[in-house]
């Protein structure tokens, strides 16, 4: 940079409050990077803090703070900015600055960063609360843009999805001016129903019932409490269902009521709901087709006379308003909040055919005609049959979430004073002790204090061979003990626990939206408008332009109306990502949002951490060169007595390959250590050393043909020990952090995806180069600090590539949050999986490869659903409007027309769960 550029430039520092996690570092940085003039922006977390240089010709530092204003967050007022590059001065972080504040995060995939008008929290702001609802009522993806509209619009909510498929409302909202009731509530005035997943109505299973009389005895003891609206208990499922104000009384309070009755409450979670929804579908069809296949049989097989007209009369209106009433309500809060769905189009179909045949009945005082009673209930009995069927394959794309709630343990052996007693899994605390017994789940999250079992982990993992544990070792709940009685303190609980997570990434991978979903959300805005249009054309042309009969016109404009099917545009992708997201989780891959699978797709380069990524993480005997008369495990058991003593990784790994040979560690006499040149101590009398070559030359031994062979394994990136024993060498013991077993087949398959791949470490370039040839990696950048990793990934992405970054450590957390899909390895820590897109929980790099997969081929389905329902759409409104009658002489009938309406759905639904399949090619 010149001198006059370096003059011209400015640097700044902001304070940015409201980040809460790496994702937000990401957002703030993207915002900032996009600003003209613009360069080495570098925020931080931890100070709440955002620095860069600009160019003043281009970029003001209100441009800055707008922009970081615009990104969803709040700047510090009276910022300093100084010429730092001119006159190399610094600017202090500000002390005492304010704690940060809760705001819209990008790491749950929910929303985009706000635009300008959107609801931004203020300075100060209470954190954003993410809550879901359960949403009834939906029968096309225009309701759910309606609600996400209605809702979006109210004050504090700051964004809303709805996911038509599994029927979540996912809101994120500031709770000081907008809570849960008011929502709901909204939600109602829109025409459909919501409750909190946790809130309002909840069922559960009761332990110590013996009779009738008992199930009496708790509803009695429920309905009594304050804030219960309504109690039942089934005796025969031991099940108790309650409808409640959660103002009043929580789940925890009628927990307690049920115990205080002297029964046990187990904690169970609503899981049949899917179930029963499409019992209450099925229900309709049979009642509707009951009416109306008779009247269809006596319409084709009898004369019409006037009193079979009247008795068709009477199934119709019965049909028309009991099995057809939904439609109606759907359609009358859609038009109130001046939109439209399906409900429209079925309802005036319906109506059409049934109002028309009301005047046809009555010539005396209207006018004489043909009847269409039976298309009316037919149509009717068409459209619940595809609503049965999809309530059913709805549910099974869905099934993923379910086995997981059903994982959960119910139940606890609580040891209290050193006895045990039956709990509640829900109940027990942090800090308690728990029994468990070969064949139990283990309740929840905890530690091993006594006793050794055999753990099934397969929930977690996919491995089905059970891990085995010991005191001091960590396990996690609704794992499944196999073999051996254990006491395990609980040290997590409720939603911090391993799959309280997991569950809650499947969740909301399920409950948003994917950018392509905004392509359906567009078409199906105008769709319903433009088939209304559409029908009203087709009847005017075949009447007052072909002049064709009123009941050809009419027929043909019915037809229309009832074919035209925005659900299929609406289930296209949902059913897809809830289907891929669940065949991921089978595999232990995590998938933390709808946007991550479709954008895993679209990688073009794959960066690796090494340490713990590629490697290991822990170093291990490699090699070993024996002098004569010494042999190489001669070697080595000198070598771990003396090292035995010492707690340095290389030491142990030399005892621990020693323990694994079997051996026998003496012990050694006269032990220390020389800090940063090895140890030294007395074996069988004579004096031993271990260590470097400078340990070997402060005490006069003599290398010789070991440092050439020193020298040759330090070219292949071994750290290496010279062992030396009264006073001459005896061997060489070379050590490595051992590349994993499957990284080399894991950046192989990468490759024949097409992909670019680099590792990225802080290890020196010859150690990192040696891995990088040997897993077969395309570049590599070593001695990098994990600050500077960003750097690395910005430079792909400043070429138009699409970055993934794997990495495990807390080094890792802000390169994989600059990445667009950060990759986090299960056995990482904490933060690494936060600031990750994808979690792989089984630690198999091989799952990189079977993510990016999984991701091409759900994305791909999602493709091939919109293309199905948009052709399906495109062939059968004209179709219905009767463009092939001068070939066919005949027009659709709109009977058939609901029916192919009906199963377009099914279909879009079913090709979805065709991914299903995908996983057994996934496990290759």
């Amino acid at each position: 940079m010149s001198g006059r550029e370096r003059q011209a430039r400015e640097h700044m520092e902001v304070s940015v409050y409201g980040m809460s996690c790496e994702h937000c570092v990401k957002r703030v940085t993207n915002a900032l990077e996009q600003l003209p003039g613009v360069k080495d922006v570098q925020v931080s977390l931890e100070d709440s803090r955002a620095s860069l240089s600009y160019d003043p010709a281009l970029t003001t530092p209100a441009d800055i703070r707008r922009a970081i204003e615009e990104a969803g967050y709040t700047t510090e007022s009276g910022s300093r900015e100084i010429q730092a590059e001119a006159a190399g001065e610094k600017v202090s972080p500000a002390e005492g600055k304010p704690a940060p504040v809760g705001t819209a995060q990008e790491a749950d995939g929910m929303a985009a960063p706000p635009e300008k008008g959107e609801n931004v929290p203020p300075a100060g702001a209470c954190p954003l609360i993410r809550t879901q609802f359960k949403v009834s009522g939906m029968t096309c993806a225009n309701c759910a843009l309606t609600i996400e509209k209605g809702v979006g619009k109210m004050a504090g909510v700051n964004a809303a999805a709805v996911n038509f498929a599994s029927e979540k409302l996912a809101v994120e909202f500031d709770p000081r001016l907008v809570n849960e009731d008011e929502i709901t509530a909204r939600v109602r005035d829109l025409g459909y129903d919501a409750r909190s997943e946790d809130g309002g109505k909840i069922q559960f299973k009761v332990g110590g019932m013996t009779c009738a009389n008992c199930a009496l005895t708790i509803e009695k003891r429920l309905r009594a409490a304050p804030g219960v609206k309504n109690a039942a208990v089934n005796f025969a499922s031991e099940t108790v269902s309650v409808e409640f104000n959660p103002a009043v009384i929580n789940r925890k309070g009628i927990f307690e009521l049920v115990r205080d009755a002297g029964y046990v409450p187990l904690e169970s979670s609503d899981r049949d709901e899917d179930g029963r929804t499409a019992v209450a579908e099925r229900n309709w069809l049979i009642f509707s087709a009951v009416l109306s296949i008779p009247a269809m049989l006596a319409m084709l097989l009898l004369p019409m006379t006037q009193n079979l007209k009247y008795v068709l009369f009477a199934l119709a209106t019965i049909v028309q308003f009991t099995a057809g009433r939904t439609f109606y309500r759907g359609a009358y809060h859609a038009l109130k909040n001046r939109s439209a769905n399906m409900d429209v189009l079925v309802a005036m179909g319906t109506t059409a055919s049934y109002g028309y045949s009301i005047l046809t009945t009555f010539p005396q005082l209207f006018f004489a005609g043909p009847t269409f009673f039976d298309t009316s209930m037919l149509l009717i009995t068409f459209i619940r049959f595809g609503k049965f069927l999809e309530a059913r394959a709805k549910g099974r794309a869905g099934q993923a979430l379910k086995k997981l709630l059903e994982l959960q343990a119910d139940k606890a052996r609580l040891l209290v004073n050193g006895e045990e007693k039956e709990v509640a899994a829900s109940e027990v605390r942090i800090g308690d002790v728990v029994l468990v017994k070969p064949g139990e789940k283990i309740p929840v999250d905890g530690e091993i204090i006594e006793g050794r079992a055999s753990v099934d982990e397969s929930m977690l993992t996919g491995e089905s061979i059970p891990v085995e544990k010991g005191v001091g070792d960590g396990v996690a709940g609704a794992t499944i003990n196999r073999s051996g009685v254990i006491k395990v303190k609980i040290t997590k609980t409720g939603k911090d626990t391993i799959l309280a997570g997991i569950i809650k990434m499947v969740e909301d991978a399920q409950g948003v939206k994917p950018p392509i979903q905004r392509f359906a959300d567009t078409v199906s805005n105008y769709f319903v408008p433009a088939v209304v249009f559409i029908a009203l054309v087709t009847f005017a042309v075949w009447y007052s332009g072909l002049h064709y009969p009123f009941v050809f016109a009419f027929t043909a404009g019915v037809a229309v109306l009832v074919i035209a099917c925005p659900c299929a545009l609406g289930l296209a992708t949902p059913t897809a990502i809830m289907v891929g997201s669940g065949v991921g989780l089978n595999r232990g891959i995590l998938f933390k949002s709808a946007a991550v699978l479709e954008g895993v797709a679209r990688l073009q380069a794959v960066g690796f951490d090494k340490t713990g990524t590629i490697t290991r993480g822990m170093p291990e005997v490699t090699g070993i060169v024996a002098y004569a008369p010494y042999r190489e495990l001669a070697v080595l058991q000198i070598a771990a007595a003396g090292e035995n003593l010492s707690l340095h990784p290389l030491a142990q790994a030399v005892a621990a390959r020693a323990r694994r040979e079997n051996m026998e560690i003496e012990t050694v006499q006269d032990y220390r250590e020389e800090s940063g040149h090895g140890i030294i101590c007395s074996y069988r009398g004579q004096q031993l050393l271990i260590g470097n070559i400078r340990l070997m030359q402060e005490h006069g031994v003599e290398s010789g043909q070991a440092e050439k062979d020193f020298k040759r394994l330090a070219e292949d990136g071994k750290t290496t020990m010279f062992v030396a024993l009264a006073g001459r060498v005896i061997g060489l013991i070379a050590l490595a952090d051992v590349i994993k077993d499957n990284a080399r087949e894991a950046i192989f398959r990468l490759h024949k995806l097409g992909l670019q791949t680099f590792m990225i470490t802080g290890d020196n370039k010859k150690v990192a180069a040696v891995v990088g040839r040997q897993v077969g990696i395309d570049e590599v950048a070593a001695e990098i600090l994990p600050q500077d990793k960003i750097a690395i990934i910005r430079q792909y992405q400043e070429k138009g590539i699409k970055v993934a970054m794997v990495g495990d450590g807390i080094n890792d957390a802000p390169a994989l949050a600059r990445a667009d899909i950060g990759i986090a390895i299960g056995s990482g820590t904490d933060v690494a999986k936060e600031t990750g897109d994808i979690v792989l929980v089984r630690n198999d790099l091989l799952d990189v490869e079977r993510a990016i997969r999984l991701g091409r081929k759900t994305l791909a389905k999602i493709k091939q659903n919109l293309f199905w329902a948009l052709i399906y759409n495109s062939i059968g409104i004209p179709v219905a409007a009767g463009v092939l009658y001068p070939v066919t002489g005949k027009l659709l009938p709109p009977e058939w027309a609901g029916l192919a309406m009906a199963m377009s759905s099914v279909s879009v639904v079913t090709s979805s769960l065709l991914l299903k399949g995908y996983a057994a090619r996934l496990a290759e």
